[in-house]
Protein backbone atom coordinates (compact mmCIF):
# COMPACT_ATOMS: atom_id res chain seq x y z
CA UNK A 1 0.00 0.00 0.00
CA UNK A 2 0.94 3.54 -0.17
CA UNK A 3 1.72 6.09 2.08
CA UNK A 4 1.98 9.69 2.42
CA UNK A 5 0.64 13.21 2.79
CA UNK A 6 -1.86 14.63 -0.02
CA UNK A 7 -1.12 17.84 -0.45
CA UNK A 8 -2.53 20.69 1.76
CA UNK A 9 -5.49 22.61 0.18
CA UNK A 10 -5.33 20.44 -3.08
CA UNK A 11 -8.75 19.27 -4.17
CA UNK A 12 -8.86 15.53 -6.21
CA UNK A 13 -11.40 14.68 -8.08
CA UNK A 14 -13.55 11.97 -6.93
CA UNK A 15 -13.20 9.83 -9.80
CA UNK A 16 -9.06 9.68 -8.79
CA UNK A 17 -9.83 10.10 -4.97
CA UNK A 18 -12.16 6.64 -5.31
CA UNK A 19 -8.90 4.77 -6.57
CA UNK A 20 -6.28 6.86 -4.01
CA UNK A 21 -7.43 6.32 -0.95
CA UNK A 22 -8.06 2.78 -0.57
CA UNK A 23 -4.17 2.12 -1.17
CA UNK A 24 -3.41 4.23 1.31
CA UNK A 25 -1.43 2.95 4.36
CA UNK A 26 -2.68 4.65 7.81
CA UNK A 27 -0.24 5.95 10.18
CA UNK A 28 -0.71 4.33 13.67
CA UNK A 29 -0.16 6.53 16.52
CA UNK A 30 -0.08 3.78 20.00
CA UNK A 31 -0.53 4.34 23.39
CA UNK A 32 0.62 1.55 25.11
CA UNK A 33 0.10 2.42 28.66
CA UNK A 34 -4.02 3.02 27.41
CA UNK A 35 -6.99 0.63 28.13
CA UNK A 36 -6.78 -2.12 25.33
CA UNK A 37 -10.90 -1.62 24.69
CA UNK A 38 -11.73 -1.06 21.11
CA UNK A 39 -13.67 1.81 22.31
CA UNK A 40 -11.55 3.41 24.55
CA UNK A 41 -11.03 6.51 22.38
CA UNK A 42 -14.20 8.35 23.00
CA UNK A 43 -13.77 11.42 20.94
CA UNK A 44 -10.76 12.64 18.39
CA UNK A 45 -10.44 16.66 17.07
CA UNK A 46 -7.56 18.27 15.08
CA UNK A 47 -6.42 21.59 15.65
CA UNK A 48 -6.95 24.71 13.12
CA UNK A 49 -3.58 24.22 11.12
CA UNK A 50 -4.18 20.27 11.02
CA UNK A 51 -0.47 19.93 13.17
CA UNK A 52 -2.01 18.60 15.89
CA UNK A 53 -4.51 16.22 17.09
CA UNK A 54 -6.71 15.46 20.47
CA UNK A 55 -7.56 12.43 21.76
CA UNK A 56 -10.03 11.89 24.58
CA UNK A 57 -10.46 8.53 26.01
CA UNK A 58 -12.72 6.67 28.79
CA UNK A 59 -10.10 5.44 30.48
CA UNK A 60 -9.30 9.49 31.45
CA UNK A 61 -6.26 10.26 29.55
CA UNK A 62 -6.27 13.36 27.81
CA UNK A 63 -3.36 13.24 25.36
CA UNK A 64 -2.26 15.96 22.20
CA UNK A 65 -0.09 14.43 19.48
CA UNK A 66 2.05 15.61 16.85
CA UNK A 67 0.77 14.70 13.50
CA UNK A 68 4.33 14.18 12.35
CA UNK A 69 5.27 12.13 14.87
CA UNK A 70 3.46 9.12 16.07
CA UNK A 71 5.46 8.16 19.14
CA UNK A 72 3.42 8.39 22.40
CA UNK A 73 7.10 9.62 23.98
CA UNK A 74 6.25 12.67 22.23
CA UNK A 75 3.12 13.80 23.18
CA UNK A 76 1.53 15.67 25.66
CA UNK A 77 -0.63 14.25 28.22
CA UNK A 78 -2.83 16.82 29.97
CA UNK A 79 -4.26 15.06 33.51
CA UNK A 80 -6.85 16.13 35.66
CA UNK A 81 -10.01 15.00 35.01
CA UNK A 82 -11.74 12.23 37.26
CA UNK A 83 -13.97 10.16 35.00
CA UNK A 84 -14.08 9.39 31.15
CA UNK A 85 -13.79 12.35 28.82
CA UNK A 86 -16.55 12.85 26.57
CA UNK A 87 -15.66 15.34 24.18
CA UNK A 88 -12.46 17.87 23.01
CA UNK A 89 -12.04 20.46 21.05
CA UNK A 90 -9.44 23.15 19.81
CA UNK A 91 -10.35 26.79 19.86
CA UNK A 92 -10.90 27.82 16.07
CA UNK A 93 -8.74 30.71 16.61
CA UNK A 94 -5.72 29.53 18.51
CA UNK A 95 -3.34 26.94 17.36
CA UNK A 96 -2.97 25.01 20.91
CA UNK A 97 -6.14 26.24 23.36
CA UNK A 98 -7.54 23.11 23.77
CA UNK A 99 -11.09 22.41 25.89
CA UNK A 100 -12.12 19.19 27.24
CA UNK A 101 -15.40 18.22 28.87
CA UNK A 102 -15.73 15.47 30.84
CA UNK A 103 -18.70 13.32 32.88
CA UNK A 104 -17.11 14.41 35.76
CA UNK A 105 -19.05 17.60 35.32
CA UNK A 106 -15.58 19.62 34.88
CA UNK A 107 -14.64 21.31 31.55
CA UNK A 108 -11.36 22.48 31.18
CA UNK A 109 -9.58 24.95 29.02
CA UNK A 110 -6.15 23.88 27.84
CA UNK A 111 -2.61 26.02 27.28
CA UNK A 112 -1.63 22.40 25.58
CA UNK A 113 2.13 23.76 24.54
CA UNK A 114 2.32 24.64 28.52
CA UNK A 115 0.83 22.00 29.99
CA UNK A 116 -1.52 24.22 32.00
CA UNK A 117 -4.85 24.57 32.91
CA UNK A 118 -6.02 28.17 31.58
CA UNK A 119 -9.36 28.33 33.20
CA UNK A 120 -12.13 25.22 34.59
CA UNK A 121 -16.15 25.34 34.96
CA UNK A 122 -16.98 22.74 37.41
CA UNK A 123 -20.07 21.06 38.52
CA UNK A 124 -22.15 21.08 35.29
CA UNK A 125 -23.43 17.37 35.78
CA UNK A 126 -22.25 14.40 33.63
CA UNK A 127 -21.51 16.56 30.91
CA UNK A 128 -20.72 15.29 27.15
CA UNK A 129 -21.57 17.72 24.40
CA UNK A 130 -18.75 20.45 23.09
CA UNK A 131 -19.00 22.89 20.29
CA UNK A 132 -16.86 25.86 19.76
CA UNK A 133 -18.58 29.00 18.71
CA UNK A 134 -16.42 29.93 15.35
CA UNK A 135 -14.96 33.05 16.55
CA UNK A 136 -13.68 31.27 20.04
CA UNK A 137 -15.08 33.53 22.57
CA UNK A 138 -17.80 30.81 24.00
CA UNK A 139 -18.68 27.26 24.01
CA UNK A 140 -21.53 25.16 24.62
CA UNK A 141 -22.00 22.41 26.58
CA UNK A 142 -24.32 19.82 26.98
CA UNK A 143 -25.36 17.48 30.06
CA UNK A 144 -27.45 14.51 30.08
CA UNK A 145 -30.34 16.28 31.98
CA UNK A 146 -30.81 18.16 28.27
CA UNK A 147 -29.02 21.28 30.02
CA UNK A 148 -26.93 23.62 27.76
CA UNK A 149 -24.30 26.17 29.15
CA UNK A 150 -22.63 29.12 27.04
CA UNK A 151 -19.32 29.28 29.03
CA UNK A 152 -16.07 31.50 28.76
CA UNK A 153 -12.77 30.48 28.18
CA UNK A 154 -11.82 33.07 30.73
CA UNK A 155 -14.43 32.73 33.14
CA UNK A 156 -15.15 29.97 36.20
CA UNK A 157 -19.06 30.11 36.20
CA UNK A 158 -21.47 29.86 33.26
CA UNK A 159 -22.28 32.72 31.42
CA UNK A 160 -25.90 31.10 30.84
CA UNK A 161 -27.44 28.16 30.82
CA UNK A 162 -31.07 26.30 29.38
CA UNK A 163 -32.62 23.59 30.14
CA UNK A 164 -34.10 22.07 26.93
CA UNK A 165 -37.61 20.04 26.59
CA UNK A 166 -36.33 17.15 25.08
CA UNK A 167 -33.21 15.06 24.83
CA UNK A 168 -30.34 16.60 23.78
CA UNK A 169 -27.34 14.69 22.04
CA UNK A 170 -25.07 16.77 20.01
CA UNK A 171 -24.79 20.48 19.05
CA UNK A 172 -22.89 22.63 16.49
CA UNK A 173 -22.35 25.97 15.47
CA UNK A 174 -23.45 27.63 11.77
CA UNK A 175 -20.63 29.99 10.71
CA UNK A 176 -21.86 33.39 11.61
CA UNK A 177 -22.06 32.01 15.28
CA UNK A 178 -25.78 33.13 15.17
CA UNK A 179 -27.20 29.97 15.15
CA UNK A 180 -26.75 26.69 16.67
CA UNK A 181 -28.31 23.13 15.59
CA UNK A 182 -29.17 20.75 18.51
CA UNK A 183 -30.04 16.84 17.90
CA UNK A 184 -32.57 15.22 19.67
CA UNK A 185 -33.78 12.15 20.52
CA UNK A 186 -36.88 12.30 18.97
CA UNK A 187 -35.06 12.02 15.50
CA UNK A 188 -34.85 15.78 14.89
CA UNK A 189 -32.24 18.79 14.28
CA UNK A 190 -33.28 21.91 16.30
CA UNK A 191 -31.86 24.90 14.77
CA UNK A 192 -32.31 27.86 17.74
CA UNK A 193 -30.73 31.68 17.66
CA UNK A 194 -27.65 31.89 19.56
CA UNK A 195 -27.50 33.48 22.61
CA UNK A 196 -31.21 33.19 23.12
CA UNK A 197 -31.77 29.58 22.45
CA UNK A 198 -35.03 30.23 21.05
CA UNK A 199 -36.02 28.86 17.78
CA UNK A 200 -34.92 30.09 14.43
CA UNK A 201 -37.77 29.36 12.36
CA UNK A 202 -41.49 29.13 12.89
CA UNK A 203 -44.85 27.86 11.02
CA UNK A 204 -47.48 31.18 10.84
CA UNK A 205 -50.06 28.49 10.58
CA UNK A 206 -49.43 26.06 13.24
CA UNK A 207 -50.59 25.95 17.25
CA UNK A 208 -48.47 26.82 19.56
CA UNK A 209 -47.05 23.68 20.44
CA UNK A 210 -45.74 22.89 17.13
CA UNK A 211 -45.04 25.89 15.65
CA UNK A 212 -41.13 25.35 15.95
CA UNK A 213 -39.90 24.45 12.46
CA UNK A 214 -37.09 21.15 13.01
CA UNK A 215 -35.16 18.75 10.32
CA UNK A 216 -37.27 15.68 10.62
CA UNK A 217 -34.28 13.85 8.94
CA UNK A 218 -34.25 10.17 11.15
CA UNK A 219 -36.70 7.81 12.43
CA UNK A 220 -35.46 6.91 15.81
CA UNK A 221 -32.69 9.20 17.83
CA UNK A 222 -30.27 12.05 16.05
CA UNK A 223 -26.86 11.68 17.54
CA UNK A 224 -24.58 13.27 15.48
CA UNK A 225 -24.39 16.80 13.18
CA UNK A 226 -21.95 18.73 11.61
CA UNK A 227 -21.90 21.28 9.04
CA UNK A 228 -20.14 21.92 5.91
CA UNK A 229 -16.86 23.69 5.93
CA UNK A 230 -18.84 26.18 3.09
CA UNK A 231 -22.16 26.13 4.52
CA UNK A 232 -23.60 24.25 1.72
CA UNK A 233 -25.12 21.36 3.35
CA UNK A 234 -26.25 20.29 7.13
CA UNK A 235 -25.60 16.86 7.97
CA UNK A 236 -27.19 14.69 11.08
CA UNK A 237 -26.93 10.75 11.72
CA UNK A 238 -28.94 8.70 14.34
CA UNK A 239 -29.33 5.29 15.77
CA UNK A 240 -31.27 4.27 12.30
CA UNK A 241 -27.97 4.28 10.99
CA UNK A 242 -29.20 7.08 7.93
CA UNK A 243 -27.01 9.95 7.44
CA UNK A 244 -28.97 13.10 5.89
CA UNK A 245 -27.78 15.75 4.18
CA UNK A 246 -29.57 19.31 4.33
CA UNK A 247 -29.22 21.89 1.89
CA UNK A 248 -29.06 25.39 4.08
CA UNK A 249 -31.58 27.58 2.31
CA UNK A 250 -34.91 25.73 2.31
CA UNK A 251 -33.67 23.61 4.67
CA UNK A 252 -34.86 20.32 2.36
CA UNK A 253 -33.66 17.07 2.94
CA UNK A 254 -31.42 16.40 -0.36
CA UNK A 255 -29.59 13.23 -0.19
CA UNK A 256 -29.77 10.03 2.27
CA UNK A 257 -26.94 7.99 3.19
CA UNK A 258 -27.53 4.40 3.64
CA UNK A 259 -24.60 2.62 3.61
CA UNK A 260 -23.66 2.87 7.22
CA UNK A 261 -23.97 -0.32 9.68
CA UNK A 262 -24.84 0.85 12.87
CA UNK A 263 -25.65 3.96 15.02
CA UNK A 264 -24.10 6.83 13.10
CA UNK A 265 -21.38 8.57 16.24
CA UNK A 266 -19.56 10.80 14.55
CA UNK A 267 -20.12 13.15 11.07
CA UNK A 268 -17.37 15.05 9.36
CA UNK A 269 -16.81 16.35 6.18
CA UNK A 270 -13.22 16.74 4.42
CA UNK A 271 -11.39 20.29 4.23
CA UNK A 272 -13.24 20.70 0.93
CA UNK A 273 -16.54 20.01 1.45
CA UNK A 274 -16.47 17.10 -1.16
CA UNK A 275 -16.63 14.26 0.58
CA UNK A 276 -18.49 13.26 4.24
CA UNK A 277 -17.70 10.05 6.08
CA UNK A 278 -19.45 8.60 9.53
CA UNK A 279 -18.19 7.11 12.11
CA UNK A 280 -20.29 3.86 13.48
CA UNK A 281 -19.76 1.25 16.66
CA UNK A 282 -20.74 -1.29 13.64
CA UNK A 283 -18.85 -2.84 10.63
CA UNK A 284 -15.33 -2.61 9.65
CA UNK A 285 -15.00 0.05 7.63
CA UNK A 286 -15.18 4.47 6.83
CA UNK A 287 -18.27 4.82 4.08
CA UNK A 288 -16.58 7.57 1.78
CA UNK A 289 -19.70 9.46 0.33
CA UNK A 290 -19.68 12.32 -2.62
CA UNK A 291 -21.49 15.06 -0.40
CA UNK A 292 -22.74 16.71 -3.92
CA UNK A 293 -24.38 13.57 -5.99
CA UNK A 294 -24.77 11.24 -2.47
CA UNK A 295 -22.68 8.15 -4.73
CA UNK A 296 -20.66 6.29 -2.31
CA UNK A 297 -17.63 6.48 -2.97
CA UNK A 298 -14.84 3.77 -1.48
CA UNK A 299 -14.75 1.36 1.34
CA UNK A 300 -11.59 2.24 3.85
CA UNK A 301 -11.59 -1.38 5.60
CA UNK A 302 -10.89 -1.11 9.22
CA UNK A 303 -10.10 -4.43 11.86
CA UNK A 304 -12.47 -3.11 14.28
CA UNK A 305 -16.01 -0.19 14.35
CA UNK A 306 -14.47 3.16 14.00
CA UNK A 307 -17.33 5.34 15.84
CA UNK A 308 -14.86 8.55 15.75
CA UNK A 309 -13.63 10.28 12.55
CA UNK A 310 -12.23 13.41 11.85
CA UNK A 311 -11.11 14.86 8.30
CA UNK A 312 -8.35 17.59 8.56
CA UNK A 313 -8.78 21.18 8.39
CA UNK A 314 -6.75 21.80 5.37
CA UNK A 315 -5.75 18.58 3.75
CA UNK A 316 -7.11 14.95 2.80
CA UNK A 317 -5.94 13.33 6.28
CA UNK A 318 -8.73 10.98 7.87
CA UNK A 319 -8.55 10.41 11.65
CA UNK A 320 -10.40 7.55 13.18
CA UNK A 321 -10.00 5.14 15.62
CA UNK A 322 -9.03 0.95 15.10
CA UNK A 323 -8.54 -1.37 17.62
CA UNK A 324 -8.06 1.31 20.43
CA UNK A 325 -5.78 3.11 18.72
CA UNK A 326 -5.81 6.19 16.78
CA UNK A 327 -4.55 6.25 12.79
CA UNK A 328 -4.52 8.82 10.23
CA UNK A 329 -4.67 8.18 6.67
CA UNK A 330 -2.88 10.72 4.40
CA UNK A 331 -0.74 11.86 7.42
CA UNK A 332 2.72 13.28 7.12
CA UNK A 333 5.55 10.56 7.64
CA UNK A 334 8.00 12.52 9.53
CA UNK A 335 10.13 11.69 12.33
CA UNK A 336 9.13 8.73 14.80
Amino acid sequence: MASGRLATRASVAPERFKTLLPTLQPTIYHDPNASKSSNNIRTIAWNPLGTYLATGCADKTLRVWNVDKPNVRQTTELRGHAAPIEKVAFNPTKELELCSVSSDGNVRFWDVKNKTVLNEVRGLGETFTLAWAPQGEYVVVGNKENKLFVLSPTESTPISEHQQSTMTNDVAFCWSGKRLFATTGEGKTRILSFPEFEPAYQYDYKEAQDKEFMLPGHTSSCIAVELHPFNRYLATGGTDSLIALWETNEWNCVRTITKMTGPVRSLSFSWDGLFVVGGSDEGTGLEITVSETGEHLCTYKTRTPSPVVAWAPNRYALAYTDMGSLRIIGASLGGK
